[in-house]
């Protein structure tokens, strides 16, 4: 009987200290990575979250077209990849000047860098969404491969990107490979 009250303290730490793990675990991002590919936009990509799909028209400066759009949201940041399929090939660089320009408009933003890799354009912008036009940051990367033109992007306000962290956006950004 000696033994009960000898543990009982020491039960009550663990299950603060439990406590306190369990909420420290409950606040982190859950980026549960899985692989997405899409035969007919021809693209894979590692999201870290269940996706969903969906097509629409769109228009990129006079430009009509479909976009199909896969998506996953986690703790308030957005991870999408958008595709289309232009009817030449020689449209692809209006339609990524279009496609970012859209973009960073959507967070009322200013591109604050710009960088060439490769075949590839990446570009960071800071704006504001929300009601309150909380800050955002928006990080892109856009692609052409002949006729199909290709964006992804990860946006959401700066504290939830903060948040996330620089390794979800280089898993993210790394993983696509577009054909």
């Amino acid at each position: 009987m000696t033994a009960l009250p000898f543990f009982l303290p020491r039960l009550k730490l663990l299950a603060a200290l439990l406590a306190v793990l369990s909420a420290l675990t409950g606040c982190s991002p859950r980026l549960n990575w899985r692989q997405v590919q899409d035969a007919d936009a021809r693209f894979a990509v590692l999201l870290p979250a269940k996706p969903a799909t969906l097509a629409r028209t769109i228009d990129l400066d006079g430009i009509r077209v479909t976009m199909s759009m896969t998506a996953a949201e986690v703790d308030g940041v957005t991870f999408a990849v958008g595709a289309i399929a232009l009817p030449d090939a020689a449209l692809a660089p209006k339609a990524l000047q279009a496609m970012q320009l859209a973009l960073v408009r959507n967070i009322n933003g200013s591109v604050r860098s710009e960088r060439a890799t490769g075949s590839s354009v990446d570009i960071v912008a800071s704006g504001s969404i929300g009601s309150g036009r909380e800050p955002a940051r928006l990080l892109a990367r856009f692609a052409a491969r002949e006729q199909r033109v290709y964006q992804a992007i990860m946006v959401g306000r700066s504290s939830a990107m903060d948040a996330i962290g620089a390794d979800a956006a280089d898993t993210f950004f790394t993983s696509l490979k577009v054909r």
